[in-house]
């Protein structure tokens, strides 16, 4: 009889936990959540669903979610100037079945762009005027066919170089400057309520950044919309500083644009460097010399990486106010893009949760000091 009654009690208890649903595990979603989005990058498997503890990891931690790659006009683009949308509208509908925001990456780029996209049937450079139909003619139809659905849209990525001059794109070759506000005005056009970004990398460097607010400045001045500027987070375990992060930050923040940390990854590998002329025992100690943590990361190393992403999490926490997003390039280390860049084949470990998909101590300790505050 006591037997019985004991267990009565417990399946009264286990169903007053959520109605016979166990506990929910909190994530980092929960614990940042009213400081700024957790964004992550999905690959097509993962949005296609067929990655199903990546699933778990992105239902339970982030709010947002950015393509990796199937929005990229090189994928959405067939040599015929047809649109194949397959993967892009998968990657949406998992961002629509999970009740993510849904950012769009990216709209005008000079990589992974179709061949034909700003040339003639000869190889040339098309007219000003033909470029400008193609620019808005791919912006709207890309916007509008996701409007309502995508939050905000890296408009134009990777446009400006590390001393403030403009990339010479063919963008640049064919309008000049003028092809980032046209850009931006085309897509203001096709979902007046999306979010508009500007995307790039290595701002930390004062000449870019100069750049990047003449930009903000142009922009406001035409009456053309900008929200945000996306700071890519490929970042090493030397560098760059806090400082330079903060500075930057400061800089956006006084141009009256938020600010969204966009691609964060952190290398734990050396830097290659450039190595000419060398024979095959040079070129295999070389190899060590890059890829040396092949079998998993040396204690002090992964205690410098987990300090660092905590310091780099403790920034933007302390500038919340100005930052909207944070999102990481990539779900757990073996799908990241740095395992083959700079150089292919190297073991990285950039990312929040490792190849096993469990969380890296940094992701448990902001866990629990945040979700601690909130009670």
């Amino acid at each position: 009889m006591r037997m019985k009654v004991l267990l009565v009690l417990l399946a009264v208890a286990f169903m007053a936990c959520g109605n016979g649903e166990a506990k929910k595990e909190p994530g980092l979603k929960d614990a940042l959540g009213d400081k700024f989005e957790i964004g992550v990058a999905l690959n097509t498997r993962q949005a296609a669903g067929r990655d199903t503890l990546a699933t778990k990891i992105v239902q339970q931690h982030f709010n947002s979610i950015v393509a990796e790659n199937s929005m990229k006009s090189g994928e959405l683009l067939n040599e015929d100037k047809t649109y194949d949308f397959t993967q892009a509208d998968e990657f949406v509908q998992f961002g629509v079945d999970n009740n993510l925001n849904i950012v769009g990456h990216c709209l005008i780029w000079h990589s992974q762009l179709p061949r034909w996209f700003c040339v003639d049937e000869n190889g040339e450079n098309v007219s000003a005027d033909i470029l400008k139909e193609r620019m808005k003619n791919h912006i709207s139809t890309v916007v509008g066919r996701y409007k309502g659905k995508v939050k905000g849209w890296d408009v134009v990525n990777e446009a400006i170089l590390e001393d403030g001059s403009y990339r010479n794109s063919q963008f640049y070759q064919i309008l000049g400057e003028e092809f980032i506000p046209l850009a931006f005005q085309y897509a203001q056009e096709a979902d007046p309520d999306a979010q508009l970004y500007y995307n790039d990398y290595n701002e930390w460097y004062p000449g870019k950044r100069e750049t990047v607010v003449r930009l903000i400045n142009t922009l406001k001045e035409r009456g053309i919309r900008i929200d945000g500027i996306g700071m890519q987070g490929h970042i090493g375990l030397n560098g760059p500083s806090l400082e330079e992060y903060q500075s930057t930050i400061n800089d956006y923040a006084n141009a009256g644009v938020k600010v969204l940390i966009t691609e964060l990854d952190m290398s734990a590998l050396p830097e290659p460097r450039r190595m000419g002329g060398a024979n095959l025992t040079d070129t295999e100690s070389y190899r060590q010399e890059i890829d040396p943590y092949t079998e998993g990361l040396p204690e002090e190393v992964a205690q410098a990486w987990n300090n660092r992403m905590r310091d780099f999490f403790n920034l933007f926490i302390e500038n919340s106010d100005n930052i909207i997003r944070v999102t990481m390039w990539g779900v757990s280390d073996g799908d990241s893009w740095k395992n083959g860049f700079p150089v292919r084949g190297r073991t990285d470990y950039p990312l929040l949760f490792d190849r096993d998909h469990n969380p890296k101590p940094v992701v448990t300790q902001l866990i629990s000091e945040y979700t601690e505050q909130e009670k």
